[in-house]
């Protein structure tokens, strides 16, 4: 069955080894969860890739940080590997051939481009269809969830909201503080949790709230579960499919079940799910989720829900 996974690490992962003179293969590097040869074995139709810089990074550093990984996300995964697609408009995802894997450049932070909408801009040209506001600390844009004064957004943060509106670029509340997630809600025409889980199952500050994942779905935004353990199970230690599953299963009695994904935050997680443990093994993921749901329904969690949702052009 065919993927749609909204969150990926890859690139940071690609920048730090090439930053330490050392060379990562896209095409079958074991280091990578998400190497060429593991969404072709996943059956992956499209992977997005997250330019996400460490909060370690210098001020003056983030902006060439940034443009790095972009140039990795050109140079070393779509010229380099003919069956990986750039995806640089939505309805692009339907041109994809078999075989085919599209690839969607995102942004996990705003701190790359300061308070420069121009360098914002420049990310939009460059390919960016997914911007989350924050990670887990502040920025000039909004405060994240690791931060302890927990305040929304900025001027400058609705700002950026209001151009992602205008470029029909996803919003992403995944890593925002509470406050932050409600400013959105009130602006974003394309809201998504790109890679969060229900914190009513795993009470974790990373996941969201049953009455925020109520708001995200009233608005016709959507949320993509997260692999990572300790967003699914208190104890992390063993997790299994059947506990992500527990999250699916409680999004649903939500009223969410047209509005789930993937967003595994694969290569940015160093602990895994059972069975789980890279892309070749979706797969195990969609046989565990048939024993439960229907096909469609199924398909809908695998791909179907986000080509519904995504932004559309006029004709």
């Amino acid at each position: 069955m065919k993927i749609i996974d909204t969150h990926c690490d890859a690139l940071y992962k690609m920048q730090q080894a090439k930053r330490s003179n050392t060379f990562l293969d896209f095409k079958k590097e074991k280091t990578l969860d998400t190497n060429l040869e593991r969404l072709k074995e996943g059956e992956l139709l499209l992977q997005c890739f997250a330019i996400f810089i460490s909060p370690e990074v210098p001020t003056d550093k983030l902006w060439e940080y940034a443009l790095e990984q972009a140039e990795l996300f050109h140079t070393e995964i779509i010229e380099k590997n003919s069956e990986m697609k750039f995806i640089k408009r939505w309805d692009e995802i339907d041109s994809l051939k078999d075989r085919e894997i599209g690839a969607i450049l995102t942004l996990e932070g705003a701190d790359a481009f300061g308070n420069d909408l121009n360098k914002l801009k420049e990310l939009y040209d460059l390919g960016v269809m997914s911007v989350g506001l924050t990670w887990n600390h502040a920025n000039l844009c909004a405060d994240g969830v690791g931060e302890e004064r927990g305040a929304g957004l900025t001027a400058l943060g609705k700002e950026v909201v209001k151009l992602n509106n205008e470029h029909r670029v996803l919003t992403d509340v995944s890593h925002l503080s509470i406050k932050g997630f409600w400013d959105v809600m009130e602006l974003a025409n394309y809201p998504i949790a790109s890679h969060s889980n229900a914190r009513s199952v795993c009470d974790h500050p990373r996941n969201l709230n049953d009455e925020q994942i109520k708001c995200l779905f009233e608005k016709n935004g959507l949320i993509h579960v997260v692999f990572n353990p300790p967003f699914i199970k208190e104890n992390a230690n063993k997790v299994k499919i059947s506990d992500l599953i527990k999250h699916i299963d409680h999004l649903c009695s939500l009223g969410g079940v047209n509005k789930i994904g993937f967003g595994s935050d694969f290569d940015g997680i160093d602990c895994y799910i059972t069975s789980l443990e890279n892309s070749a093994k979706y797969q195990n993921l969609i046989n565990e989720l048939l024993k439960y749901y229907s096909e469609d329904e199924v398909k809908g969690f695998a791909y179907q829900n986000f080509l519904k949702f995504r932004p559309v052009y006029e004709s």
